[in-house]
């Protein structure tokens, strides 16, 4: 690590010759290979960016110059050559940095992101922005080709391509994958532009016309960009200077490439054809494997996991299988989101029912709808944070309408290392407020499978949301069996408390009801409420506690409170549940007990509440 050692910023880098750049490369890639191998975090995209971030950093005058990393899992990087190399074993970490750009974490991270397809809006804005203020600096926005399946992403090259004087360069950073292999009509076009076929028959015609210097000229040109003199792209029909594709891994094609787009005027497109997993044998093997992987020895690869318990996402893709092999009518839709979702044996086993429409959760919602109106019943697989892109379309095309479509929300609550862009803490409020819709929250594996069931029977739009990784081992029935609808149920009868428990905070409610002898209510369902149960545990206890894994602003536990006030019942009422503020990455365990939602933390806030002895209460107005 001579080289890398002696780097705390970018103006080091550029003191560097150009031929200390390739060595450089070697040394970052070893070292994000051996950083993530201890930490865990994503790997493939991040092997895939180092010559790409090491020429950019190089070339443009950052942070003067703005760099808009899209969704930002490849920017381990980047953080490194921005002074953040010795904070790297903290990834991910409480406390740690984040492993995506983030403002408050350096000048360097000009756009935060995590979410997919918006850096050319952004990297626009900065554009604008500097040609209002004067200022001479370029914006650049690196997107790949997964997140260039997203209408948004069209959206802003609709608008950036009638500005021809602003500083803008949106790099297409294309290696064929996102995180599942990449579909749709963008994939087979950007591979006909790979294909060379335009350009073999333009380098034909030049054989005849150029003299002997230019056409040797042509030759050298050819070897690092053989788009140059390809006819025509969709992407200069919408106002840029399309340049590629090249290799984006050959600095001595890259640097010089972005030397002179530096030195255009104009909206520039630059296409880069990347590896994901580049230089590490096995992530180039198998880039779905190593694109997020925990810790593991680089020399003997990932092993495979001894899963004693099955995750939430193994349950759905049993159910969606077992349900798919039951009724005909149920299709599988996902946005881009395959492995992530679990329906790789779903489309194994019915190709002809599954669909994969991109990094677009706004069609996925519609596509749905429309599959919907002709009989089908679609099953939308998708993340809760995931869902939130796609909220207009839940309710004007699914709810106002009463289709019968099924959403899967995996990720529900928080999610860990991947911290607040990813977390699922606002599905509850978001989905409960909508007419139509039934909403659920299992507490355990077997549960989510029956409300699984119980949603795709509902007539009309139904959602089961569910948390990520394993749950506490129950015994997974493989009928497909239904709950009654908006029934919860007493789990443990106590005295003068009653926690209302929803989904998988039933289990830390029931430790804390040990301590306080408590009673506790499985809820099940968050809409339609069990209001006649909320009203019986009202009658019969003293006070009221409502837990869940998302915002309390909205969510359950005002539902709670909403059926306590229409039918007139004065209750004292604590709310527990996700704060007022966005929650940080780090373990989920560490998380949850810091937001006081584990059984110690839960008892604790029903004690400083209502006081020490149970069931007398101090009641605090």
């Amino acid at each position: 690590m001579n080289l890398l050692n002696k780097i705390d910023s970018p103006a080091d880098l550029r003191q560097l010759s150009r031929l200390q750049l390739k060595p450089l490369a070697d040394e970052l890639r070893a070292f994000v290979l051996d950083s993530v191998s201890k930490t865990g975090g994503h790997l493939s995209s991040n092997l895939g960016t180092v010559e790409l971030t090491i020429a950019l950093h190089y070339v443009f005058n950052t942070p003067e110059d703005r760099i808009v990393w899209d969704v930002g899992h490849q920017t381990y990087p980047h953080k490194i050559l921005t002074g953040r190399r010795d904070r790297m074993g903290t990834l991910r970490q409480l406390d740690g940095i984040s492993g995506f750009p983030r403002r408050a974490e350096s000048e360097y991270d000009t756009f935060g992101t995590a979410h997919s397809s918006t850096s050319i809006s952004a990297a626009l804005g900065m554009a604008l922005a500097a040609r209002t203020k004067g200022e001479n600096r370029h914006a650049v926005a690196v997107i790949g080709d997964g997140a260039m399946t997203a209408g948004m992403a069209f959206e802003a090259l609709n608008n950036a391509g009638v500005y021809d004087d602003i500083n803008l360069l949106v790099i297409l950073n294309d290696n064929d994958m996102s995180i599942s292999p990449p579909v749709g009509a963008l994939n087979r076009y950007l591979a006909r532009l790979m294909s060379g076929k335009f350009y073999a028959a333009a380098r034909n015609v030049g054989k005849s016309v150029l003299p002997g210097p230019m056409l040797e000229l042509a030759k050298r040109l050819e070897e690092h960009a053989k788009g140059m003199v390809m006819p025509a792209t969709m992407f200069e029909e919408f106002g840029f200077n399309y340049i590629g594709p090249i290799d984006g891994h050959d600095l001595d094609a890259l640097v010089p490439t972005l030397q002179n787009l530096k030195n255009l005027k104009g909206p520039q497109f630059l296409h880069l054809v990347t590896k994901k997993g580049q230089g590490y044998k096995l992530a180039e093997a198998d880039p779905v494997l190593y694109h997020g992987p925990g810790k593991f020895n680089p020399q003997e690869g990932i092993k495979p996991a001894s899963a004693s318990k099955l995750t939430y996402t193994q349950v759905f893709g049993d159910w969606l299988c077992d349900m798919g092999a039951a009724d005909q009518r149920l299709v599988g839709i996902t946005p881009a989101m395959r492995e992530g979702s679990g329906l790789v044996e779903f489309e194994r086993r019915f190709p002809d029912r599954y669909y994969d429409v991109g990094i677009a959760e706004q069609h996925a919602v519609t596509f749905a709808a429309g599959m919907a109106c002709e009989g089908f019943k679609p099953v939308v697989a998708i993340y809760s944070t995931f869902l939130q892109r796609g909220y207009d379309q839940l309710i004007h095309d699914v709810a106002l309408q009463n289709l019968d479509v099924t959403f899967a929300l995996d990720r529900a609550g928080l999610v860990g290392a991947d911290g607040a862009t990813h977390a699922g803490n606002y599905d509850l409020a978001y989905l409960r407020c909508i007419p139509n819709m039934v909403v659920m929250a299992p507490s355990d594996e077997n549960e989510s499978r029956q409300m699984l069931s119980t949603a795709y029977q509902y007539k009309g739009p139904a959602a089961v949301r569910y948390p990520r990784g394993a749950g506490i081992g129950a015994a997974v029935q493989p009928t497909l069996d239904t709950l009654p609808l908006g029934k919860g149920e007493i789990r443990r009868e106590g005295k003068g408390i009653a926690i209302l428990a929803f989904g998988t905070m039933l289990h830390p409610a029931l430790q804390a009801a040990e301590k306080l002898d408590a009673t506790v209510a499985n809820m099940r369902f968050v809409k339609p409420l069990d209001a006649e149960l909320v009203k019986q545990l009202a009658q019969d206890h003293e006070a009221l506690v409502t837990v869940e894994e998302g915002c309390i602003m909205g969510g359950a536990g005002s539902a709670v409170a909403e059926a306590l006030a229409e039918a007139g019942i004065v209750k004292p009422i604590l709310h527990l549940g996700l704060p007022d503020r966005f929650i940080d990455h780090g373990d989920a365990a560490q998380l949850l007990a810091a937001c006081g939602l584990d059984g110690a933390g839960i008892a604790a806030s029903i004690r400083q509440r209502f006081g020490k002895d149970q069931p007398r209460l101090v009641v605090n107005n």
